[in-house]
């Protein structure tokens, strides 16, 4: 009898539940779909030179933690479904039914819905499982074939964890039932949310952020007292002054305000509050410009620190933006008397001034959360470009062999060897050798063995013929120098000021050997990997060879290109059997210390972190963003009866359907609108800013056309998530209240 009353009242409450098993359909599809790659019987063809398990372990990791985001979500609309039906358990127990009957009922009713969410999010997910392989196919460049598979392991795994996520609940919500009062259940639909004068949710803000600006303020004494120099251009000393100055003037009047609030209104203080901010945001985000620009000495510590500082600003701000949404609409309603008595507008700003008062904190979270999951989105193509770029430029040969003599103090005991273990190791593998270099790297003068300062190691030189060797093996031209003279070659993510002005200084250098000129090409730009270059320089001299004769041989590289690429296993035993004999840290700490890099091993790790990057980012924000807009779209469809009753009033006065139709999208365009405009705006200045961060890795590795292609696409399907919960949200909207 039981189970008919379940699927009965399911079936009838189809409509209600639509929310519900949308959502949780999402859900489902989006948790199997990223995990399907993670199953053991998933085993793409990506060739032997790759290790997928780097993939699937870290993944499944990562989709699982940013899954329990999902708890919350399923929680929200267990309590969406609770007030919704409210009533109609009431109404069951005033009829004769037990509570707890009613309540294990409901438990059911909701279970059932989700085994039905489960299953037709599963069915889902192995088709949306099918991008996800054909990006990590592209990842490994593979092509793509379709191919539509059940993995075992991922079902149970997704069954398990939202079956218990749905008895969880479910569970809480019998408890939540069973200790509820009919009379309240009868009437919780007419029930109002507190005004929010009531709520302190501003003032406890307010009153933090009052505490941050003395903490910004000390911090900003402190770096100026620590890394200040006289000898600074003027725009570091605006930036040290303004990281002082600005918050201390914002605490201090926080402290005024304090003293004199009875003259000032709590909203005219957040209003100058939210104006202080912004030049708060400006000066915060200028320290890693301005510290990158000229190579100020305060370390990462200072930049995590002002980047929380700017995170804290950014944060306030939008708070006051969502709290003084309210107050600026009734000031303009005010003024605007010709405006508020048009048409319908009076009942139209009544619905909109008093739900903002009810909603400020849940809009504000809304709007954060939005900012997060827009920045998620446009930062993993930058990332995911910045490091596959960056690729190219370690990977150029299929065996690296590197030193350092950071920690040698003696020029005796400079490396020397040939590395004859890696030729013995490639014969026994039956690995062919394309093209073969060993080669030295030399200090101009000898006198700067010993200069150790970081930002400040000395270039090192390499000779013409070696030069050359390496340039064949890349495929480029070799280059001539005229006796005396010498070239530069450069990193790729060198800034061009930066070479500009060292050629200019740098015109004639002094060695061991005599006085070197500059030769008229003065710069090569191709990339040859970047073990070439000593610590914290982006430049090497290239000397002719009986120059170079004579020079401190400080760092002995061997670079090789085999015929074939070297399968995986392989590389991992050669790296290891090249690390037993050539330590990267001897024991004794003060010794040579030896790489050695396979581009199997770059590649492969590189595509694999690539890929755990670039999906963990886009399902968290896909997941935030289906959290934002799943709230915005129930808290609207949770007061429709109050709204069916309100428009119906407006019937009884002769506003006709189409007039109502029109109120309800102003009124949906409001509230999706107030967070979404606020979190794009807010989302456009932090990518550019972040984009700015790393211009020149854009520039070296990614290029502007391709990142801005790869934005657009995220772009669109954000736009495409919102207009899909907008138009849903419109039709339901209006059903709901014109039945």
């Amino acid at each position: 009898m039981y189970a008919k009353f379940v699927f009965r009242n399911a079936k009838r409450s189809a409509k209600d539940y639509l929310v519900y098993v949308v959502t949780m359909t999402i859900c489902v599809m989006l948790f199997y779909a990223f995990l399907s790659i993670t199953s053991k019987y998933y085993h793409p063809d990506i060739g032997t030179e790759y290790e997928f398990t780097l993939i699937s372990d870290e993944l499944k990791m990562a989709i699982c933690a940013v899954t329990l985001l999902l708890l919350f979500l399923i929680r929200y609309v267990n309590n969406y479904m609770l007030r919704r039906k409210q009533k109609e358990f009431a109404i069951q127990s005033v009829m004769g039914m037990e509570q707890k009957t009613v309540a294990w009922l409901f438990f059911a009713e909701t279970f059932l819905m989700g085994a039905v969410s489960i299953v037709v999010g599963i069915s889902l997910g192995v088709f949306c499982s099918q991008f996800i392989t054909g990006m990590l196919l592209s990842a490994y460049g593979q092509a793509y074939q379709l191919s539509w598979t059940l993995f075992p392991d991922t079902v149970i795994l997704t069954v398990c964890f939202f079956s218990c996520s749905l008895l969880v609940m479910g569970l809480c919500n019998v408890r939540t039932i069973r200790n509820i009062k009919i009379i309240d259940m009868l009437y919780a639909d007419r029930q109002n949310e507190p005004h929010i004068k009531k709520s302190r949710y501003m003032p406890v803000i307010s009153v933090l952020y009052a505490i941050f600006l003395l903490l910004a303020a000390v911090t900003g004494i402190s770096q100026m007292y620590y890394y200040s120099d006289p000898r600074f251009p003027i725009p570091v000393h605006i930036m040290f002054w303004g990281n002082i100055l600005v918050p201390a003037v914002s605490f201090l009047f926080s402290v005024v305000w304090c003293v004199m609030h009875k003259k000032w209104s709590f909203n005219r203080y957040v209003l100058v509050a939210a104006i202080l901010s912004l030049a708060n945001i400006g000066f915060a985000a200028s320290v890693p410009v301005i510290q990158k620009k000229y190579m100020l000495s305060s370390g990462e510590g200072t930049l995590n620190e002002y980047l929380m500082f700017l995170l804290v600003d950014v944060s306030f701000w939008i708070c006051c933006i969502i709290f003084l949404a309210s107050n600026l609409l009734s000031e303009w309603k005010e003024k605007s008397p010709a405006q508020k008595y048009r048409g319908t507008n009076l009942f139209f700003f009544g619905q909109i001034i008093s739900k903002l008062h009810t909603t400020s904190q849940t809009m504000t979270l809304i709007c954060l959360t939005l900012v997060l999951s827009v920045f998620l989105f446009v930062a993993a193509p930058a990332l995911t470009g910045w490091a596959s770029g960056y690729l190219a430029v370690r990977s150029l040969y299929d065996v690296q062999i590197s030193t350092s003599y950071n920690d040698v103090y003696a020029t005796e005991d400079l490396p020397k060897d040939n590395y004859a273990l890696v030729t013995s190791f490639l014969e026994e593998k039956n690995i062919a050798v394309a093209y073969d270099c060993t080669f030295n790297l030399y200090l101009p003068k000898q006198e700067d063995f010993h200069k150790r300062v970081k930002w400040d190691f000395p270039v090192v030189a390499i000779s013409l013929s070696d030069y050359n060797a390496l340039r064949e093996m890349l495929g480029y031209e070799p280059i001539s120098l005229n006796e005396g003279e010498f070239t530069t070659q450069w990193q790729t993510i060198a800034a061009e000021e930066d070479r500009n002005e060292f050629l200019r200084n740098h015109t004639v250098i002094s060695t061991d050997m005599g006085t070197l000129s500059l030769a008229e090409n003065a710069y090569h730009l191709e990339a040859i990997g970047e073990t070439v270059y000593n610590p914290y320089t982006d430049v090497i001299y290239v000397f002719p060879d009986d120059i170079c004769g004579n020079l401190l041989a400080v760092m002995r590289n061997r670079y090789v290109k085999t015929k074939t690429v070297i399968p995986y296993q392989e590389a991992v035993s050669l790296e290891n059997a090249f690390v037993q004999k050539y330590p990267e840290k001897p024991d004794n700490g003060n010794d040579v210390r030896y790489y050695i890099r396979t581009s199997t091993q770059q590649i492969n790790s590189t595509i694999a972190g690539n890929f755990v990057l670039q999906a963990t980012f886009v399902y968290s924000a896909v997941v935030l963003m289906v959290i934002c807009l799943t709230i915005l779209s129930l808290q609207q469809l949770l007061d429709a009866a109050h709204y069916k009753y309100r428009f119906g009033v407006l019937h009884e006065l002769g506003v006709d359907r189409q007039e109502a139709e029109r109120l309800i999208l102003k009124q949906l365009a409001v509230w999706f609108g107030l967070p979404i405009t606020v979190a794009a705006f807010v989302s456009i200045i932090v990518a550019a800013y972040f984009f700015e961060t790393i211009s020149a890795q854009i520039s070296a590795y990614i290029g502007v056309g391709a990142l801005l292609t790869q934005v657009g696409a995220m772009v669109c399907i954000l736009v495409l998530l919102l207009l899909c919960y907008f138009i849903s949200t419109w039709i339901l909207f209006q059903k709901s209240v014109t039945e």
